[in-house]
């Protein structure tokens, strides 16, 4: 098989900044293998060890693939999540960018279940949208929302993946430990102030900048597109444009009672709705 892509060089790393780390004070001691100096209380990241280990893990990212297992991304915070989110739909694999919720691992069952809400409720508004009233597709579509806010990377994915690949574990720590409790391995763009521990392919670097970010997901995400494309595996993408939709009300659907809508929550919203999606699926 042709070499694995590592196109990027010190400089590259440099310019993205991310040689700085944290606070020499906010400083994890297990991450000193990997600090090349302190600067101006500053701790400096050894760029040689991060492309090093970039390069090491390269070929497990590629081992995963050829397994035929998914890659789950994981970046939540502010300057993570567009970058983790475009980088797996491009690679055509899972992600959470926005909140990750407690048992997305180790309960899926739990996670399995919102998701097929969110079915019935596309597919009940898709087939028969007349059939519901201005307020009740205003409750669905609130519902829609949030599901698909905080599910939309891991929709379709059925089996637990093969690889979680981390922005900052330490803010990513509930991931981690659900990973770590399944024997998932662990890929992770690690800081100074980080526990490397739990890791299992640590990648030292500045997880706070933006350019540090997408210069080592963008490596990522080339390699695992070339492995896929070398093995003529398709790359689909893990989201879906629904092809229903919810008009919005916002405007013409005027509630005289605002107070009942702030105070219906969403198993109130199942209550209301679980009858009347039996009897429209039965239409």
């Amino acid at each position: 098989m042709e070499s694995l892509i590592c196109d990027i060089s010190l400089r590259d790393l440099i310019e993205a900044g991310a040689h700085f780390g944290h606070q020499t004070r906010r400083w994890n001691p297990k991450m000193k293998i990997y600090i090349f100096e302190e600067k101006n209380g500053l701790h400096i990241i050894n760029l040689a060890k991060t492309l090093q280990q970039l390069r090491h893990s390269l070929p497990f990212i590629r081992q995963v693939v050829e397994g035929n297992k998914s890659i789950l991304f994981v970046g939540t915070k502010k300057q993570a999540k567009c970058v983790v989110r475009d980088a797996a739909i491009e690679a055509g694999e899972f992600f959470v960018s926005e909140r990750w919720l407690g048992g997305m691992l180790t309960n899926m069952a739990t996670i399995r279940n919102s998701v097929k809400t969110l079915d019935k409720i596309e597919r009940n508004f898709e087939h028969n949208p007349s059939f519901f009233t201005k307020k009740e597709i205003a409750l669905l579509a609130k519902k829609q929302q949030k599901i698909i806010k905080n599910l939309e990377g891991v929709r379709y994915m059925k089996k637990l993946p093969g690889l979680l690949i981390v922005v900052d574990p330490s803010y990513e720590k509930i991931a981690v430990a659900e990973a770590r409790k399944l024997n998932i391995p662990v890929l992770a763009l690690v800081d100074t102030n980080c526990d490397p521990a739990p890791i299992d392919h640590v990648i030292p670097c500045n997880d706070d900048s933006l350019k540090s970010i997408r210069l080592i997901i963008n490596v990522i995400k080339e390699n695992i597109i070339q492995v896929k494309k070398k093995l003529g595996i398709t790359i689909v993408s893990p989201i879906k444009i629904s092809a229903g939709g919810f008009p919005s009300f916002t405007e013409e659907f005027d509630d005289s009672h605002p107070e009942e809508e702030e105070d219906t929550n969403s198993d109130q919203c199942e209550d209301l709705l679980a009858k009347k999606f039996d009897n429209a699926e039965n239409l």
